[in-house]
This record gives structure tokens, C-alpha cells and sequence, in this order.
């Protein structure tokens, strides 16, 4: 009982912190009087009042978080923090169902970028900021997430990053790793999101829309202030700008955090995960482009490689910008770019999916299993990056990436027992469990998540909340052993 209350303390603490960040919304009211300031000011009173509540019922209860208290406070700060953020766009937007603000928060805090709003281009600005703010918090959530706590708990192979992550990362304790990493990570993050804001303003938006688009970049989470997303600037600089800073978020940001640390780019060439993802998606963006001009769905391969290179790039990163509507495309690319949703981004980016070290964990045991065959005896260590991957993690990994699929097959089958086609069933869920974005079809780049019933939103809503939080973190609350002493 008093580790639970312990939790409970954290998430009281941590729901006062997210009260502040109410600021940026209320100041972006005030400066262009869009009406909304009392909602967002009532918004950021309840969020406080609550937050402090919890936290003075169990001020008391200092018990030292253990690694398995860390899956609970995930969970709970994830499902909770996309509650508190419904405040305002439920005050603000009348009509809107508590499904389908849910929905919103849960996508701009996971980064995924689905939407089921319409008219964003008439929305007040403070509720598009709002909506961009969820995404970068959410971003650096993630980091902390994939970077300091999952790998210490162990959570799907992701140990095999506990050796590379600046800060005192290999601590039993929970909280002290937190700290300590947070800060260099965030300050990495905080700055290059300054640098994309800057180069947005210089490629053609206005501050507000550099801003807003900066912090769906940075944090893969595809929001965009337009209905017609990227496609409204129809801009071949703001795409170059954004393809630049999307592969960077797509990155591990230790990786980052190093290269600014030694003064040095060493870390980058000695980052297995960085090469692999930059070969894949950049070969991807030629080939596609190649495709489209071969297929006759654009008449210059230089108009195909623009468009395709975008489009792959966001989906393939996980952010979620549209520049066109691709769902016109041969299913070919969209399909190709939907899996690359699946494995394309580094461990401890913004991004989701199975991650690339785990793709690459995956491949090159798939080769030993076939030397095996040939050599039984053969000893045959996996490396990467220089590193020995012990196969404790192998094993690890080979079980993360079952549940993942099973849960992709369990929540398509519910979306299709509900009455939604195949395509838009299947692309949704890879989407959604990816934070990836759009889907083809009924949830295609051109449409968005609002044709859903209540359902079939809530089935999506939990698929952006396990692909976030790496699937895991949730399941093994409903085992009984989470739950012994």
C-alpha cells in the first residue's frame, strides 16, 4: 500500500507540473484574442487543484519507487495526463465529445498526430497551440521514457541501451536516473527545437505556425495548425526543413546529446541505428519516387521525389505530416511506408514502432538461426555497434515483437467486427499503435479519425496508448505476480 500511495504522490506532483504549461496556452489567448483564455485559466486551476489534492493525501508517502512501481506511473501519467489536457477543448469547442477529446489528447501526447477535428484552419490559436504543446511535452516524455525508465525496468530488449545513455543510467533508483538524464536530454531537445523554429521562419511560416509545426517536428507528432497539413504551404523549402528536422528527431537523442557533449560528430558514425535508419529511408524516398514517375503518377521524377520523399519521411519517422493526398498513390508506397512506420526510428527518439535496433536485433539473429543450421557448434556472438548483444535480450526482444503483432491482429480484429473495411481497419491500428498518424481509406491523409464510432475511436485511442508506452508497460499490470509482495 505505501508504494501505491508513493505512485500516487509522483502522479500528484507531476499533474501540479503539467498545470504550468497551461502558461503558453493563455499567453498565446491573450496575444491574439481568441476568446478562450477563461477556458484554458479554469483548465489550468482544476488541473492544479486536483494535482494538489492527490498529492496532500499522500504527501507522506516518501517510499523509494522500485523498478516495477515504474510501470504503474507510466501508465497512469500517460492515460491520466491525456485526461487533464481534455479540459480545455471540451470547455472551448462545443459539441465535442469527451470520446473524441480523449481521442485528440491521447494523440498529441503519444505524438501520433491523428486528429478527429475539422477546420483547424479557424480553430482559436490557442487551442492549436494547445494541441502542438501536447505533442512536444509529449516528445519529451517519450525520450525520458524510452532512455531513462524502460530500459532500467527492462521493458522489450531495450536494456541493450542502458550502456549508452548519458547520466547515471545503470542506478537501481528510479528517480535520481530521471533527473539526471532528463536534463541533458531536454536541453538537447529544447535546442534543436529552437533551431527548427528559426529555419520554419526563414523557409516562409509566420512565427506562429514555425513554432506550432517546430514542435510537431521535433516530437515526430504530425499536428499541423491546417486541415490540408503541410500541403497548405505547398513549399518545397518548409518540406526540405521539416524532412531535415524529422530524421533528426527520428534519432536517438543520447546519440545527440553525446555529439554536443564530445564536440564531436563520432557519435553519429559510431551509431548503428542512426546508419541504418538513414540508409533505409533515404533508399526509400528514391525508390518511391522512382516508382511513382515509372507509374505514371507524376510526369517529372523530380515532382515524384519531392512528394514521395515528404510523405515517406513522415510516415516512416512517425510524425504524420501529409503534403498530398497518397492514398491516390499506387498501394504500393503507402503500404511500404506504413512499414516503415514499424521499424524505421532509433531507440530513444520521439518516434514509435518496434524501433531499428530491435529490427536490426531481429535480422541478424534470423542469419545466426540459419548458420546454426549449417554449423550447430559454430560460436557466433551478436554484435552491433561494437557491442555483444547477450542473448537474455535476444529472447527479450523476440517476445516484445510477438505481443506487438498480436496486439496489431487482436485490436484490427475488433475494429473490423465493428464494421470497419480491412484497409481502413488494418492502416488505422498501424497508425495509431505506431504514432504514426493517418491510415489509408475512412482514416486516409485526406479524411481523419472523426467518421469513427465511439468505439472503434476508443479501440484506436488504446492502440496510440500501448504502442507509446511499448505495449508491455500496460499488460503486465493484469498479471497476478505484478501484483505480490
Amino acid at each position: 500500500m505505501g508504494q501505491m500511495l508513493a505512485v500516487a504522490r509522483v502522479l500528484g506532483l507531476m499533474a501540479m507540473l503539467m498545470s504550468a504549461t497551461y502558461v503558453i496556452p493563455i499567453a498565446t489567448s491573450l496575444i491574439f484574442a481568441d476568446g478562450v483564455t477563461s477556458e484554458f485559466a479554469f483548465s489550468m486551476t482544476a488541473n492544479f487543484l486536483l494535482g494538489y489534492l492527490i498529492w496532500f493525501a499522500t504527501r507522506r508517502a516518501k517510499a523509494e519507487l522500485r523498478p516495477r512501481d515504474g510501470f504503474l506511473l507510466v501508465s497512469l501519467a500517460w492515460a491520466g495526463g491525456a485526461g487533464f489536457a481534455t479540459i480545455p477543448l471540451l470547455l472551448a469547442l462545443p459539441g465535442l465529445s469527451f470520446t473524441d477529446a480523449y481521442f485528440e489528447t491521447m494523440s498529441g501526447l503519444t505524438t501520433t498526430g491523428a486528429t478527429v477535428l475539422t477546420g483547424l484552419d479557424f480553430l482559436p490559436q490557442a487551442i492549436n497551440m494547445w494541441r502542438h504543446l501536447l505533442n512536444w511535452l509529449g516528445g519529451m516524455g517519450i525520450i525520458v521514457l524510452a532512455v531513462a525508465i524502460l530500459p532500467m525496468l527492462g521493458v522489450g530488449g531495450m536494456q541493450v541501451y542502458k550502456a549508452e545513455t548519458p547520466g547515471p543510467v545503470k542506478d537501481a533508483k528510479l528517480t535520481p536516473r530521471i533527473t539526471e538524464t532528463a536534463k541533458s536530454l531536454w536541453l538537447v531537445y529544447f535546442g534543436i527545437t529552437v533551431a527548427c523554429i528559426v529555419a520554419l521562419k526563414l523557409a516562409g511560416m509566420d512565427w506562429f505556425d514555425a513554432i506550432c509545426h517546430a514542435f510537431a517536428a521535433m516530437a515526430l507528432g504530425g499536428f499541423s495548425t491546417y486541415d490540408a497539413s503541410v500541403g497548405h504551404f505547398d513549399s518545397v523549402a518548409i518540406e526540405v526543413v521539416l524532412i531535415v528536422f524529422m530524421l533528426i528527431a527520428a534519432m536517438n537523442f543520447a546519440t545527440h546529446f553525446l555529439v554536443w557533449h564530445e564536440r564531436s560528430f563520432n557519435p553519429y558514425r559510431r551509431d548503428a541505428e542512426a546508419k541504418s535508419m538513414l540508409g533505409l529511408v533515404l533508399g526509400s524516398c528514391v525508390g518511391t519516387g522512382y516508382y511513382l514517375w515509372q507509374a505514371g503518377t507524376y510526369d517529372s521524377f523530380w515532382t515524384a521525389l519531392r512528394h514521395a520523399s515528404f510523405n515517406l519521411v513522415s510516415i516512416a519517422t512517425d510524425c504524420g505530416f501529409v503534403s498530398v493526398d497518397y492514398d491516390k498513390w499506387p498501394i504500393f508506397v503507402p503500404m511500404w511506408m506504413l512499414f516503415l512506420s514499424c521499424i524505421a526510428v532509433s531507440s530513444g527518439s520521439t518516434g514509435g514502432g518496434i524501433k531499428m535496433i530491435r529490427t536490426l536485433i531481429i535480422s541478424r539473429q534470423a542469419m545466426r538461426e540459419m548458420l546454426f543450421l549449417i554449423h550447430p557448434n559454430v560460436v557466433n556472438p551478436m554484435k552491433i555497434g561494437g557491442a555483444v548483444i547477450p542473448n537474455k535480450v535476444v529472447l527479450a526482444v523476440l517476445g516484445f515483437i510477438f505481443v506487438y503483432f498480436m496486439t496489431i491482429v487482436t485490436t484490427t480484429f475488433l475494429l473490423m467486427a465493428s464494421g470497419l473495411d480491412f484497409i481502413s481497419a488494418l492502416s488505422g491500428i498501424i497508425a495509431c499503435i505506431n504514432n504514426a498518424g493517418p491510415g489509408l481509406n475512412k482514416v486516409g491523409p485526406a479524411t481523419n479519425f472523426a467518421s469513427l464510432s465511439d468505439f472503434q475511436t476508443w479501440v484506436c485511442s488504446l492502440a496510440m496508448f500501448l504502442g507509446r508506452i511499448e505495449v508491455f508497460s500496460l499488460l503486465i499490470l493484469f498479471t497476478p505476480a505484478f501484483w505480490r509482495k
